[in-house]
Formats: structure tokens, C-alpha cells, sequence
């Protein structure tokens, strides 16, 4: 149940994201197809090597795939901010109150300590992610309605606390995954997040379950 309910809510949350950033930016109907195609390509390879196993952290594969498609479309929008024009301006079209408020669905977050509550995630990282990102989406609420009712607001600190969650939880996932980084023995750790469906499983295994 708790694999169906993640899987559902987390597409339906990237197909939120993409569908109303890409309402307000300026693009033609040939660039909104495009982006859609992309982010539903990354969308369907990330969820294809998951289910295969491909994304197990583990000492006999050193090298955190699950980190690198994190990283790849932060590192792709850095290079198209740097070297695009169009780009940049597209981007300062999106409403601040709207990048906030998407920041709501972080209340999935909620996901993480039902997985720890059933013992398929242990230790620091799902306590670290999902208070933490609860706490970031219940805020951006009020603070994305004062801001369209052009209110000020503590948006600077707001985004500090949400940037230190989102690399807290990344740190203690690294850190209690059974990996090269491991630092944290604490049972389960954090290794269901890198399968799909979300389980449990001892290095090297899950190619094979």
C-alpha cells in the first residue's frame, strides 16, 4: 500500500511541478512539448533503474547513481542558466509566490516517517526528511499567500531552512546507506530509497529479488 500511495503521489507531485512552471513561462507549444518530454524521459529512466535495482548504493557499486539523477537536472539548469539568455529570462518569469507555494507538496514528506513507522527506513534520514520537509511545505503556505497579496516575508530564511533539510537529508541517506560513504549502522537505513517498490534489501540483492 505504502509502495502504491509513494508511487502515485510522487508522479503526480513532478507532474504538478512541471505542468505549472510550465504554464507561466514563456515558451511556444513545440517548447512546452519538449520540456514535457524530457522531464517525463528522466521520470521514466529513474523509475526503470530503480525497479531494476541499478540505483543500490552498495560497496560492490561505488557510484551513487541515485545521487547523479539528483544532480543532473540541477547541473543542466546551472549550464543552460550560464550559457542561455532566453533561459535566465524564462526563469525570472516564474512568480515567486509560485516556486513557494509548489514547496507545499513537501508535506509528502509524511511518507518517510510511515516507512520508518514500519521499519523500512531506520536511523537519522527519515526523521531528518520528513519533519524536515514537512515543516518547509506547511510554511510555504502562508508565505506564498502573503507574498501574492504582496505582503513581506521571511522568504530568505524560509529558503535557508528548506536548503539545509534537502542536504541534511541527503547526508544522512549517503550516510546510513550500505555504501562506500556509510558512517551510520543503524539497521535498515535509509537502503529502501533506493529501490522500487521501496524495501529493504542487503548490498547486491536487489537485482535479483
Amino acid at each position: 500500500m505504502l509502495d502504491m500511495l509513494g508511487h502515485t503521489t510522487g508522479m503526480a507531485a513532478i507532474l504538478v511541478d512541471v505542468v505549472a512552471i510550465a504554464s507561466v513561462v514563456p515558451m511556444s507549444l513545440g517548447q512546452r512539448l519538449l520540456a514535457a518530454g524530457v522531464a517525463g524521459a528522466w521520470i521514466g529512466m529513474a523509475t526503470a533503474l530503480g525497479a531494476d535495482g541499478a540505483l543500490v548504493y552498495s560497496p560492490d557499486q561505488p557510484v551513487p547513481v541515485v545521487g547523479l539523477l539528483f544532480a543532473a537536472p540541477l547541473l543542466a539548469a546551472a549550464a543552460l542558466w550560464l550559457g542561455s539568455q532566453r533561459f535566465r529570462a524564462g526563469l525570472m518569469a516564474i512568480p515567486t509566490e509560485l516556486l513557494i507555494g509548489l514547496n507545499a507538496l513537501r508535506l509528502l514528506g509524511v511518507l518517510f516517517l510511515a516507512l520508518a513507522a514500519v521499519g523500512r527506513l531506520s536511523g537519522p534520514f527519515p526523521y531528518s526528511a520528513g519533519l524536515g520537509d514537512i515543516i518547509t511545505g506547511l510554511i510555504a503556505i502562508p508565505l506564498a499567500l502573503r507574498l501574492a497579496r504582496g505582503e513581506p516575508a521571511p522568504i530568505a530564511a524560509w529558503n535557508a531552512f528548506g536548503a539545509l533539510d534537502l542536504f541534511a537529508a541527503v547526508g544522512f541517506g549517503l550516510a546510513s546507506g550500505q555504501g562506500p560513504l556509510q558512517r551510520l549502522h543503524v539497521g535498515v537505513g535509509s537502503q529502501a530509497m533506493q529501490a522500487l517498490p521501496f524495501r529493504s534489501c542487503r548490498p547486491c540483492s536487489c537485482r535479483s529479488t
